[in-house]
């Protein structure tokens, strides 16, 4: 279980129709508790709020769909594709698309950002594409200040960084605006994971900051154990 590299290229402004907006979790793609929802289900992509997913639409359904999209709210849901049974999840995120490129065939590319999580409460229609009932979710509110575990994940995320990038002699480093709140660091942390998408699959669906927190902790303690054993070799034999 690793981390991956997550590298969104700001796009030249000539490039990409743009639509000014400000991105905050308390922004909600609703006023009300349920809508529809255009839904776009995704082989072991598991969106988190508050994270970029850039895409390239090529097919016909699905250029439908964003053309449609693109002349409402631009909000639409991501689902994950579980790739063993091919089951598309019942939890998503919503995401709204930033920016978009028009390509030849009608093809696009688009930069969106995760919004508001949301559970499918039944499928609508399903052609040309799915459209479901969704109901949205949040994490259950706490009084338990959870800053200290918040800053375990954090102190274990740098020692994950600073030994894959002496053990691949790269450098490595965490991005500047690394989250401090732990809902937020939370997110962060589980859409870096590397090649687990049912385990993201289940943080997304947690309804608690501190559950999701602790997987993770478990997660980075023991990729740093796995990590920390291997340079020690690879110092051994240096």
């Amino acid at each position: 279980m690793s981390l991956k590299s997550v590298t969104v290229e700001n796009s030249k402004p000539n490039l990409f129709a743009q639509k000014s907006t400000e991105f905050s979790l308390n922004m909600t793609p609703s006023s009300i508790a349920v809508r529809e929802l255009p839904l776009f289900p995704l082989p072991e992509v598991v969106l988190f709020p508050t994270r970029p997913l850039p895409l390239h639409i090529f097919e016909f359904r699905y250029r439908i769909m964003m053309n449609t999209i693109l002349e409402s709210d631009r909000r639409f849901g991501v689902l994950s594709i579980n790739p063993n049974t091919g089951k598309i999840a019942d939890y998503g995120c919503c995401a709204e698309i930033l920016r978009f490129q028009r390509l030849k065939d009608d093809r696009m590319k688009m930069l969106t950002i995760g919004q508001q999580r949301f559970r499918v409460l039944e499928y609508v229609r399903e052609k040309p594409y799915r459209v479901g009932l969704v109901e949205w979710i949040e994490d259950k509110p706490t009084s338990k200040d959870l800053k200290p575990l918040a800053k375990e994940v954090e102190k274990l995320l740098e020692d994950v960084v600073h030994l894959s990038a002496k053990l691949t002699n790269q450098k490595i480093e965490l991005p500047d605006d690394l989250p401090d709140l732990p809902r937020e660091l939370s997110y962060w942390v589980a859409s870096n994971l590397y090649g687990v998408a049912e385990e993201q699959q289940e943080m997304l669906e947690m309804q608690d900051t501190a559950l999701r927190l602790e997987r993770e902790k478990e997660i980075l303690l023991s990729t740093r154990n796995n990590l920390a054993a291997r340079t020690a070799l690879k110092d051994a034999f240096d």
